[in-house]
């Protein structure tokens, strides 16, 4: 991924927030010249190792499972997004010489993939996602709350996977290489914004005071 240093994000508390607000991630490896990506929720335990280490399952039936992964692991966390109008620049009115933009935040994780298929290990991941999942509900729904012969026979229809976290690339596109005067009118336009994202992008730009 491409960051130019105004974008770049290193730290990685801000990193692992980024990762931890994704409701899905986008997991990807190469067997031999082949690419496959999967769309995975991923469990992020920051504690395990120097960056952290990534928790999932997929069905038994997917294949990605069984191919022999060249190197790393890619996993893609997209943060707000939001698309920016050339009209909102200061510059517009006067010489016209803008484009339009895509702000972005996004992280992206690189390790190598590990599957398993013991049920107790599996137990744990769907159980912690689960909870993860579960918990900003007023009554959260448990692993427990299903028969415990249902639970097992699930477990054997899916595999695990961990990814120890080798290294971490965050980019946050916040229009931080536009005059004060712009981003502060970026950010007011998706604040006001009727979409979701838009506004919870306004919400992730850094605050500029007007001089």
């Amino acid at each position: 991924m491409y960051v130019p240093p105004a974008f770049r994000d290193d730290d990685r508390a801000s990193l692992h927030a980024v990762m931890r607000a994704s409701q899905l991630a986008n997991l990807i490896t190469a067997d031999g010249g082949v690419i496959a990506a999967t769309p995975l929720p991923l469990l992020l335990e920051a504690d395990e190792g120097p960056e952290g280490v990534l928790y999932g399952h997929l069905a038994r039936a997917n294949p990605f499972w069984k191919s022999k992964a060249a190197g790393d692991a890619l996993a893609i966390f997209m943060g707000p997004d939001a698309y920016v109008s050339p009209s909102w620049y200061a510059n517009k009115p006067t010489d016209g010489r803008v484009v339009p933009t895509y702000n972005y935040v996004t992280v992206q994780a690189y390790g190598p993939v590990e599957f398993f298929e013991d049920a107790e290990r599996l137990r744990s991941v769907v159980t912690r996602l689960t909870d993860l999942y579960e918990r900003p509900r007023a009554t959260p729904w448990a692993v427990t709350d299903a028969p415990p012969a249902f639970v097992d026979s699930q477990l054997r229809g899916i595999v695990g996977l961990r990814m120890p976290i080798t290294r971490l690339v965050g980019k946050r596109k916040l229009s931080q290489n536009r005059p004060a005067t712009d981003r502060i009118r970026v950010a007011e336009e998706l604040a006001s914004s009727k979409r979701p994202a838009d506004r919870s992008l306004a919400s992730a730009m850094p605050k500029v005071e007007p001089t």
